[in-house]
């Protein structure tokens, strides 16, 4: 009898957030996907999704420095970004700005706006389908 080789199980548990204020930046988030927040730690903060199934943390760094958008030879490149999908997007647009969000300068898509949190990170609210 061979013996099967035996795959590790990933599952993606958390994103991690590199920012200057971890703390502020977690409420943001907190408030935009009406998530709960978690015990964080001294650099830390995190909040989950209603499930606890999936965490974003973020870690409080003092030499971060926010990415640019769109990408600009020379200057700080943005590493991830974040899509969140959405039933209704002028809503979803006018709720992150209420959050603290700003609406990008550069868009690209009719049914996706790129807009920035309070740490200068990318996201996208994405309208898919009808």
């Amino acid at each position: 009898m061979e013996v099967e080789d035996k795959k590790p199980v990933f599952t993606l548990d958390s994103v991690v957030l590199d920012c200057r204020d971890a703390e502020g930046l977690a409420d943001f988030y907190a408030r935009l996907l009406g998530w709960h927040r978690c015990p964080g730690g001294d650099e830390w903060a995190a909040v989950a999704n209603p499930e606890g199934t999936f965490h974003l943390y973020f870690q409080a760094e003092p030499d971060y420095v926010a990415p640019v958008w769109p990408a600009s030879p020379g200057c700080q490149q943005m590493m991830v970004h974040l899509d969140f999908a959405v039933n209704d997007l002028e809503a979803a647009v006018a709720h992150a700005v209420s959050c603290g969000a700003k609406v990008a300068d550069t868009q690209y898509l009719k049914n996706v706006v790129v807009c920035i949190d309070p740490a200068g990170h990318p996201f996208c609210l994405c309208k898919h389908g009808n």
